[in-house]
């Protein structure tokens, strides 16, 4: 079963930029939909950002213009840059592939801290 590992994370200034990765442990060609999700302290995990296999994106409101996602299928390797970063995007980012028969699978999350 493929695994996923996030990088990336750290501190911030508001208005700064950061890149998250999420390394796949096999190939991500195969998988349709891959995305990031956020958990930040006393909230829900929320949806962030997602990409087909065919390059299609979608995000939520909060972030669009602002994250962009991608992923390349040749280094199974998907990213999350994050500019002009808020105070309120600071959480726990996690990525999530969702694979065959129903299964998701989810990296351990790397933490994103957004000073003022």
């Amino acid at each position: 079963q493929v695994q996923l590992v996030e990088s990336g994370g750290g501190l911030v200034q508001a208005g700064g930029s950061l890149r998250l990765s999420c390394a796949a442990s096999g190939s991500i060609a195969g998988i349709n939909l891959m995305g990031w999700y956020r958990q930040a302290p006393g909230k829900q995990r929320e949806f962030v950002a997602r990409i087909s296999s065919g390059g299609s994106t979608n995000y939520v409101d909060s972030v669009k213009g602002r994250f962009s996602i991608s992923r390349d299928n040749g280094k199974n390797t998907m990213y999350l840059q994050m500019n002009s970063l808020k105070p309120e995007d600071t959480a726990v980012y996690y990525c999530n592939a969702d694979l065959r028969f129903g299964l998701r699978i989810w990296g351990q999350g790397t933490l994103v801290t957004v000073s003022s």
